[in-house]
């Protein structure tokens, strides 16, 4: 089984940048398909991208698409999101999630890291 760590969050003003880092480890995360997601207060748990396990495909929500990047370096068994631009409204706890190849669903999960978007 595979334990995720994420780290990278913290402060940022309105059009600044960060970068989130997701350590895997416990077993081979490239045979892993890897996703962020976010929860802001009072609302729900939401996708924001997620990437295969070659790191071929991405697939990104619309509200983040073009500014955010993720990416993933199977040798150091790290996954990252790449934020730029940010606005207010991604003010969020993203958590990153995996699940082995050819699964549905996300099964594992991290902690979570706060990203907060000054005005």
């Amino acid at each position: 089984q595979v334990q995720l760590v994420e780290s990278g969050g913290g402060l940022v003003q309105a059009g600044g940048s960060l970068r989130l880092s997701c350590a895997a480890s416990g077993r081979t995360f490239s045979s892993y398909t890897g996703g962020w997601f976010r929860q802001a207060p009072g609302k729900e748990r939401e996708f924001v991208a997620d990437i295969s396990w070659s790191g071929s495909m991405r697939t990104y929500a619309d509200s983040v698409k073009g500014r955010f990047t993720i990416s993933r370096d199977n040798a150091k068994n790290t996954m990252y999101l790449q934020m730029n631009s940010l606005k207010p409204e991604d003010t969020a706890v993203y958590y990153c999630a995996a699940h082995p190849r050819g699964w549905g669903s996300y099964n594992i999960w991290g902690q979570g890291t706060q990203v907060t978007v000054s005005s």
